[in-house]
Protein backbone atom coordinates (compact mmCIF):
# COMPACT_ATOMS: atom_id res chain seq x y z
CA UNK A 1 0.00 0.00 0.00
CA UNK A 2 1.71 3.33 -0.93
CA UNK A 3 2.00 5.75 1.53
CA UNK A 4 -0.69 7.87 3.11
CA UNK A 5 -1.54 11.13 3.21
CA UNK A 6 -2.55 10.86 7.33
CA UNK A 7 1.05 9.05 7.85
CA UNK A 8 2.66 12.22 7.15
CA UNK A 9 -0.19 15.11 8.80
CA UNK A 10 -1.77 12.59 11.64
CA UNK A 11 0.78 12.89 14.28
CA UNK A 12 -0.97 14.04 17.81
CA UNK A 13 -4.56 13.84 15.86
CA UNK A 14 -6.39 12.12 18.82
CA UNK A 15 -5.15 15.18 21.26
CA UNK A 16 -7.30 17.30 19.38
CA UNK A 17 -9.89 15.20 17.49
CA UNK A 18 -12.65 14.09 19.89
CA UNK A 19 -16.13 13.07 19.52
CA UNK A 20 -18.55 16.35 19.38
CA UNK A 21 -21.39 14.96 21.52
CA UNK A 22 -24.31 16.83 19.26
CA UNK A 23 -22.79 15.18 16.23
CA UNK A 24 -22.18 11.76 18.29
CA UNK A 25 -26.34 11.80 18.56
CA UNK A 26 -26.75 12.86 14.82
CA UNK A 27 -24.21 10.33 13.48
CA UNK A 28 -26.37 7.80 15.53
CA UNK A 29 -29.59 9.06 14.32
CA UNK A 30 -29.02 8.34 10.61
CA UNK A 31 -27.36 5.11 11.30
CA UNK A 32 -30.63 4.24 12.89
CA UNK A 33 -30.87 0.06 13.58
CA UNK A 34 -28.10 -0.75 11.86
CA UNK A 35 -26.36 -3.95 13.33
CA UNK A 36 -23.64 -3.95 11.20
CA UNK A 37 -21.18 -1.39 10.59
CA UNK A 38 -18.14 -0.61 8.51
CA UNK A 39 -16.18 2.79 9.03
CA UNK A 40 -14.50 3.81 6.02
CA UNK A 41 -11.69 6.38 6.71
CA UNK A 42 -12.04 5.67 10.26
CA UNK A 43 -9.20 7.58 11.87
CA UNK A 44 -9.35 6.92 15.58
CA UNK A 45 -12.92 6.18 15.30
CA UNK A 46 -14.13 8.58 16.90
CA UNK A 47 -18.19 8.42 15.53
CA UNK A 48 -18.39 4.57 15.72
CA UNK A 49 -21.04 3.47 17.68
CA UNK A 50 -20.67 2.09 21.19
CA UNK A 51 -23.68 -0.18 21.54
CA UNK A 52 -23.20 -3.26 22.41
CA UNK A 53 -25.88 -4.32 19.36
CA UNK A 54 -23.77 -3.39 17.01
CA UNK A 55 -20.57 -4.45 15.18
CA UNK A 56 -18.20 -2.16 13.45
CA UNK A 57 -15.28 -2.47 11.62
CA UNK A 58 -13.09 -0.18 10.87
CA UNK A 59 -11.45 0.55 7.34
CA UNK A 60 -8.08 2.70 7.51
CA UNK A 61 -4.92 2.99 5.49
CA UNK A 62 -3.10 5.28 7.49
CA UNK A 63 -0.79 3.12 10.13
CA UNK A 64 -0.51 6.47 11.98
CA UNK A 65 -3.70 6.75 12.73
CA UNK A 66 -4.27 3.41 13.63
CA UNK A 67 -1.65 3.40 16.27
CA UNK A 68 -4.11 6.43 17.68
CA UNK A 69 -7.22 4.32 18.16
CA UNK A 70 -8.34 3.37 21.80
CA UNK A 71 -7.41 -0.08 23.23
CA UNK A 72 -10.96 -0.75 23.63
CA UNK A 73 -11.54 -0.02 19.85
CA UNK A 74 -12.99 -1.51 17.45
CA UNK A 75 -11.11 -3.90 14.70
CA UNK A 76 -9.41 -1.85 12.62
CA UNK A 77 -7.86 -3.69 9.19
CA UNK A 78 -6.05 -0.98 6.59
CA UNK A 79 -7.20 -0.37 3.83
CA UNK A 80 -9.14 2.31 0.69
CA UNK A 81 -12.59 3.12 -0.32
CA UNK A 82 -11.48 2.36 -3.72
CA UNK A 83 -11.10 -1.56 -3.01
CA UNK A 84 -13.08 -2.48 0.31
CA UNK A 85 -11.98 -6.04 1.36
CA UNK A 86 -15.73 -7.40 1.81
CA UNK A 87 -17.88 -9.22 -0.16
CA UNK A 88 -21.08 -7.14 -1.39
CA UNK A 89 -23.92 -6.79 0.99
CA UNK A 90 -21.63 -7.13 4.10
CA UNK A 91 -22.69 -4.44 6.05
CA UNK A 92 -25.68 -2.72 6.90
CA UNK A 93 -24.64 0.47 6.95
CA UNK A 94 -21.12 2.38 5.68
CA UNK A 95 -19.79 5.03 7.59
CA UNK A 96 -17.86 8.11 6.61
CA UNK A 97 -16.63 11.30 8.74
CA UNK A 98 -14.64 13.92 6.86
CA UNK A 99 -12.90 11.02 4.31
CA UNK A 100 -14.01 10.97 1.32
CA UNK A 101 -12.46 14.39 0.11
CA UNK A 102 -9.18 12.77 0.55
CA UNK A 103 -9.85 9.35 -1.32
CA UNK A 104 -8.05 9.29 -4.76
CA UNK A 105 -11.38 8.11 -6.78
CA UNK A 106 -14.02 9.04 -4.62
CA UNK A 107 -16.72 7.74 -7.60
CA UNK A 108 -15.14 4.34 -7.12
CA UNK A 109 -15.28 5.16 -3.27
CA UNK A 110 -18.48 5.83 -3.36
CA UNK A 111 -19.94 2.76 -5.84
CA UNK A 112 -17.58 0.31 -2.96
CA UNK A 113 -19.51 1.76 -0.17
CA UNK A 114 -22.95 1.03 -2.26
CA UNK A 115 -21.65 -2.52 -3.25
CA UNK A 116 -20.85 -3.54 1.22
CA UNK A 117 -23.92 -1.65 2.81
CA UNK A 118 -27.58 -0.77 1.86
CA UNK A 119 -27.44 2.74 4.30
CA UNK A 120 -24.88 5.28 3.63
CA UNK A 121 -24.02 7.73 6.18
CA UNK A 122 -21.54 10.60 5.30
CA UNK A 123 -20.01 13.41 6.83
CA UNK A 124 -18.65 16.15 4.14
CA UNK A 125 -18.24 19.59 3.71
CA UNK A 126 -19.30 22.25 1.45
CA UNK A 127 -16.14 23.94 -1.32
CA UNK A 128 -14.71 27.27 -0.66
CA UNK A 129 -16.87 29.38 -2.47
CA UNK A 130 -20.38 28.11 -1.30
CA UNK A 131 -19.04 28.60 2.23
CA UNK A 132 -18.55 31.74 4.17
CA UNK A 133 -15.68 31.02 6.78
CA UNK A 134 -13.47 34.21 8.24
CA UNK A 135 -10.62 31.30 8.62
CA UNK A 136 -10.19 31.74 4.84
CA UNK A 137 -9.52 34.87 5.05
CA UNK A 138 -6.31 34.70 7.00
CA UNK A 139 -5.20 31.18 5.49
CA UNK A 140 -6.17 31.97 2.00
CA UNK A 141 -3.65 28.70 0.50
CA UNK A 142 -5.61 26.28 2.17
CA UNK A 143 -8.93 26.94 -0.05
CA UNK A 144 -6.57 26.45 -3.05
CA UNK A 145 -5.78 23.39 -2.65
CA UNK A 146 -7.02 20.12 -4.09
CA UNK A 147 -8.28 18.39 -1.20
CA UNK A 148 -10.33 21.55 -0.56
CA UNK A 149 -11.27 22.31 -3.97
CA UNK A 150 -12.57 18.33 -4.95
CA UNK A 151 -14.24 18.39 -1.48
CA UNK A 152 -17.36 16.19 -2.67
CA UNK A 153 -20.61 18.04 -1.83
CA UNK A 154 -24.01 16.44 -0.82
CA UNK A 155 -24.99 16.89 -5.10
CA UNK A 156 -22.15 14.74 -5.47
CA UNK A 157 -22.62 12.11 -3.04
CA UNK A 158 -26.31 11.82 -5.04
CA UNK A 159 -24.96 11.44 -8.08
CA UNK A 160 -23.34 7.96 -7.11
CA UNK A 161 -26.15 6.94 -4.02
CA UNK A 162 -29.56 7.10 -3.68
CA UNK A 163 -29.75 10.49 -1.26
CA UNK A 164 -32.91 10.53 0.60
CA UNK A 165 -31.16 13.20 2.94
CA UNK A 166 -28.85 15.97 3.84
CA UNK A 167 -28.88 17.38 7.35
CA UNK A 168 -27.02 20.87 8.66
CA UNK A 169 -24.38 19.41 11.17
CA UNK A 170 -23.88 22.65 13.09
CA UNK A 171 -20.99 23.99 14.73
CA UNK A 172 -21.18 24.35 18.75
CA UNK A 173 -19.17 27.17 20.13
CA UNK A 174 -17.46 24.72 22.62
CA UNK A 175 -16.85 22.07 19.32
CA UNK A 176 -15.05 19.47 21.07
CA UNK A 177 -13.62 17.77 17.23
CA UNK A 178 -11.15 20.26 16.45
CA UNK A 179 -12.19 20.03 12.62
CA UNK A 180 -11.32 22.93 10.68
CA UNK A 181 -14.29 25.30 11.82
CA UNK A 182 -14.34 23.81 15.63
CA UNK A 183 -13.16 26.96 16.61
CA UNK A 184 -15.25 29.83 14.93
CA UNK A 185 -15.50 31.34 18.21
CA UNK A 186 -12.35 31.16 19.73
CA UNK A 187 -9.95 32.21 17.03
CA UNK A 188 -6.91 32.40 19.35
CA UNK A 189 -6.68 28.66 18.98
CA UNK A 190 -5.93 28.55 15.36
CA UNK A 191 -3.14 30.11 16.36
CA UNK A 192 -1.56 27.60 18.46
CA UNK A 193 0.68 24.97 16.33
CA UNK A 194 -0.49 21.79 17.67
CA UNK A 195 -4.46 22.97 16.49
CA UNK A 196 -2.98 23.61 13.22
CA UNK A 197 -1.54 20.24 12.83
CA UNK A 198 -4.72 18.55 13.74
CA UNK A 199 -6.61 19.75 11.09
CA UNK A 200 -5.90 18.96 7.21
CA UNK A 201 -7.14 22.48 6.05
CA UNK A 202 -4.28 23.73 7.67
CA UNK A 203 -1.66 20.72 7.70
CA UNK A 204 -1.49 20.10 4.30
CA UNK A 205 -0.34 23.98 4.05
CA UNK A 206 3.59 24.41 3.96
CA UNK A 207 5.39 25.68 7.00
CA UNK A 208 6.15 28.82 5.30
CA UNK A 209 1.97 29.36 4.51
CA UNK A 210 1.47 28.56 7.89
CA UNK A 211 3.42 30.61 9.25
CA UNK A 212 2.72 33.73 7.13
CA UNK A 213 -1.35 33.10 8.11
CA UNK A 214 -0.63 32.76 11.45
CA UNK A 215 1.21 36.16 11.66
CA UNK A 216 -2.13 37.90 9.30
CA UNK A 217 -4.54 35.88 12.03
CA UNK A 218 -2.50 37.35 14.97
CA UNK A 219 -2.04 40.66 13.83
CA UNK A 220 -5.95 41.21 13.45
CA UNK A 221 -6.09 39.93 16.98
CA UNK A 222 -3.55 42.21 18.15
CA UNK A 223 -5.09 45.09 16.49
CA UNK A 224 -8.65 44.57 16.75
CA UNK A 225 -9.51 44.25 13.24
CA UNK A 226 -10.87 40.79 14.12
CA UNK A 227 -13.32 41.63 16.14
CA UNK A 228 -14.39 44.72 14.30
CA UNK A 229 -15.01 42.13 11.61
CA UNK A 230 -16.20 38.80 12.72
CA UNK A 231 -16.48 39.74 16.68
CA UNK A 232 -20.35 39.68 16.21
CA UNK A 233 -19.79 35.50 16.34
CA UNK A 234 -19.40 35.48 19.83
CA UNK A 235 -22.84 35.89 20.25
CA UNK A 236 -23.92 33.22 18.55
CA UNK A 237 -23.78 29.44 19.79
CA UNK A 238 -23.85 27.44 16.67
CA UNK A 239 -22.19 27.94 13.49
CA UNK A 240 -22.97 26.31 9.91
CA UNK A 241 -19.64 26.27 8.61
CA UNK A 242 -20.58 23.57 5.42
CA UNK A 243 -20.82 20.61 7.24
CA UNK A 244 -23.48 18.27 5.55
CA UNK A 245 -24.74 14.95 6.61
CA UNK A 246 -25.43 13.13 3.38
CA UNK A 247 -27.07 10.14 4.02
CA UNK A 248 -27.68 7.49 1.39
CA UNK A 249 -29.56 3.89 0.33
CA UNK A 250 -32.88 2.75 2.43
Amino acid sequence: MKPVRYDRIGKGYAGYRQPEPTWVAQVNAALGDAATIVNVGAGTGNYEPESSNTSVVAVEPSVTMIEQRAADASPAVRGVAEALPFPAGTFDAALGMLTVHHWTDQAAGLAELRRVSRRQVLMVFEIPGKREFWLDHYFPEATEGQVELNAPSPEFVGEHLDLVDVQIMWVPHDCADGVAAAYWRRPEAYLVPEVQQSMSFLALLTQKQRDEGTERLAEALANGEWEERFGHLRDRDVYDAGYRLAIAGD
